[in-house]
């Protein structure tokens, strides 16, 4: 399964390697399409691909680490 989100970091996790960790943590395939990042800007366009309870883990490690997760229209692709 994919999901097509866009993540919005906080300006004090810019630098943490928040998406290398869900990848490896919840065996989530992440793939960048669109990015913007600075100093105090962070966002990322990206499909997510993995089993339904894994990208719901993954998405839910992210939120508690305080990133903004909006699904884009069109989020699942089956």
């Amino acid at each position: 399964m994919k999901r097509r989100v866009k993540l919005t970091y906080p300006q004090d996790k810019i630098q943490e390697p928040l998406l290398f960790s869900m990848a490896k943590k919840f065996n989530v395939m992440p793939n960048i399409r669109r990015a913007r990042v600075t100093e105090t800007v962070g966002e990322i366009v990206l499909e997510l691909e993995g089993k339904a309870d894994d990208l719901d883990k993954g998405l839910g490690y992210l939120k508690k680490q305080g990133v903004e997760i909006e699904l884009i229209e069109g989020d699942v692709i089956e």
